[in-house]
């Protein structure tokens, strides 16, 4: 059975998991919720549960959750970060460097979905929230923690200038998240993406529209090269 189920298993007809995830990507294979059913969500979490402590499902509703949780009585839901999650080793250790920050308070679901990426993955990110162009002087507290960062998250909608400038004010690696947060002519995040493509600052890398998974494992796998040497 070992062997059958080793490196990938079918689940149904509808999933084939990869187990040799973690070994090759430093984490198990993540659960893109969205699309899938209640039932095939469960399916694929409970047996993905079988084979790691640690179980992360994106942009998942509370019927995944609700669906799921009856397989996993100890999974858990994040409603802002929009994700279902299991943590079977929650006292390993978790190590700092990492910085998520957002532009404005509607960016949070994206800054969450990163930020419990990071901390699954056995991180302990700082946040700063709140803190966008409008006000730019909200920011001016947080430069030292910024400065001191090994690598940061930068979440931000509509003009999304809080990369750039986040970018000019460390040496740190910026991996700047564009969200689909604004008005008409943000065209769902396509604004704030060619913004942060267009950034002058040295040192910021993009991630998709909302993907705060995709920059917290990018930063969870820049921050583990620094601080396991």
């Amino acid at each position: 059975m070992a062997l059958r189920s080793l490196p990938f298993e079918a689940v149904g007809d509808f999933a084939t998991l990869d187990h040799h995830r973690s070994l090759r990507g430093g984490f198990p294979e993540v659960i893109y919720c969205e699309s899938k059913t209640p039932a095939q969500v469960a399916a694929i979490a409970a047996r993905l549960a079988e084979r790691s402590p640690r179980v992360l499902g994106t942009r998942a509703t509370a019927d995944h959750f609700a669906a799921a949780s009856q397989q996993l009585p100890d999974l858990r839901y994040n409603e802002s970060a929009r994700c279902l999650w299991l943590d079977r080793e929650p006292d390993a250790p978790r190590h700092d460097g990492v910085v998520v920050i957002c532009a404005g308070t509607s960016d949070l679901p994206v800054l969450e979905e990163a930020a419990l990426t990071l901390e699954l993955m056995g991180h302990r990110p700082q946040r700063i929230c709140d803190v966008g162009v409008a006000g730019l002087h909200r920011l001016l507290p947080h430069v030292p923690t910024l400065q001191n960062a090994n690598v940061i998250v930068a979440v931000a909608g509509m003009e999304a200038a809080l990369a750039s400038v986040v970018g000019g004010l460390t040496d740190a690696p910026v991996i700047a998240v564009p969200t689909s947060v604004g008005y008409g002519a943000s065209f769902g995040g396509v604004a704030a993406l060619l913004s942060m493509l267009n950034s002058c600052a040295s040192g910021v890398a993009v991630m998709n529209i909302d993907n705060g998974f995709g920059a917290g494992h990018m930063a969870a796998l820049i921050n583990n090269r620094i601080v396991k040497k």
